[in-house]
């Protein structure tokens, strides 16, 4: 489900007709607005300070700069913008790349129209957005690492941080896991970096995976 109000969407990507199509694509879809394009690394940057947008579409590759340094700049600033990375790369390293840097999604521009129109939706909503495959390659990419627990007991996980991964999992942002479990959402950050440490893991969506992997 969308929030009652119009997302407020800034598209970061330096090829015009991509631009163009997914601008097309969603003022065809109720729940967001458009409020910005950019066409490079630093105009993106720039316009997420001036525009504040809701969401940024972000392209991984483009020719001024890295998609994951503007992803960086962008949650250094402080912005509250989910940030989705929408690119042509299903190479794990770039995955495991972008989710450490504080994308809340990774998807790909392969996708069907009405594939990508739903998991923007979902990402509107609060939602970790990955695909399943893309959800297999991260999990395949975590498993074999000697160093992580197997397993939230063998982490030492708290009741509340189990509580809090089990949510998370579910594609819960932290701020609807701080209405679930009527706590702030500053304790909530706190629990998610000491879970995180437990875990020898650095990102909520990779604890997510790593916490459904071990429920198979």
């Amino acid at each position: 489900m969308l929030p009652e109000t119009a997302q407020r969407l800034l598209i970061v990507d330096d090829h015009p007709l991509f631009r163009k199509g997914v601008r097309y694509l969603v003022n065809m879809v109720q729940g967001f607005t458009i409020v910005g394009e950019a066409s490079c690394g630093q105009e993106g940057i720039d316009m997420a300070a001036e525009l504040d947008p809701d969401m940024i579409l972000l392209d991984l590759n483009m020719k001024d700069m890295s998609g994951i340094d503007v992803l960086k700049a962008v949650k250094a600033s402080g912005s509250d913008a989910r940030v989705v990375m929408l690119t042509v790369s299903d190479q794990a390293d770039d995955l495991v790349s972008a989710l450490r840097s504080g994308a809340d999604g990774y998807l790909l521009k392969e996708m069907e129209p009405e594939d990508l129109v739903s998991k923007l939706s979902e990402a509107a909503a609060g939602h970790i957005t990955l695909t399943e495959r893309l959800i297999n390659l991260l999990a395949h990419a975590m498993r074999y690492d000697a160093s992580r627990p197997k397993t939230t007991s063998e982490a030492g996980l708290t009741d509340q941080e189990q509580r809090i991964i089990e949510l998370v999992a579910a594609g819960k942002s932290n701020k609807l896991v701080a209405k679930e479990l009527s706590i702030t959402e500053g304790t909530v950050k706190v629990h998610v970096k000491h879970l995180l440490r437990k875990l020898n893991l650095r990102s909520r969506v990779e604890a997510a995976v790593w916490y459904v992997a071990q429920q198979k």
